[in-house]
């Protein structure tokens, strides 16, 4: 199992979303996030004041998923946040030892 995780665009949620319903994924975890790449947050004006915003919004978005669809969900994902822009984000996987659903206890492929 992998999970993925995912740091895009807000306006890029409800695309990225629609992708991965469209490939199988079953359920997706989002949260609000701010942070910094390369470009180390930017400046905007505001009535006629220029300030400088450390931290951009973002989403983060976490998927766990069977070893076997990994790759389709993160091509989904690339390809649905896709602006060709700096700042569309990072998708980083990791290896998921164990999954259990409290509900049934479930465990491994089963539960997710």
């Amino acid at each position: 199992m992998k999970m993925i995780m995912a740091i895009i665009k807000p306006a890029k949620i409800d695309a990225v979303r629609e992708a991965l319903l469209g490939i199988g994924v079953q359920g997706l975890t989002t949260t609000e996030v701010q942070g910094f790449g390369r470009q180390r947050g930017h400046t905007e004006i505001y009535r006629g004041s220029e300030y400088a915003i450390s931290y951009v919004p973002k989403i983060k978005i976490e998927v766990a998923v069977e070893d076997g669809i990994a790759d389709r969900v993160v091509d989904a994902i690339r390809t649905a946040a896709n602006n060709q822009s700096i700042g569309d984000g990072k998708i980083f996987v990791y290896d998921l030892g164990e999954a259990v659903r409290i509900r049934t206890g479930e465990t491994g492929s089963a539960a997710l």
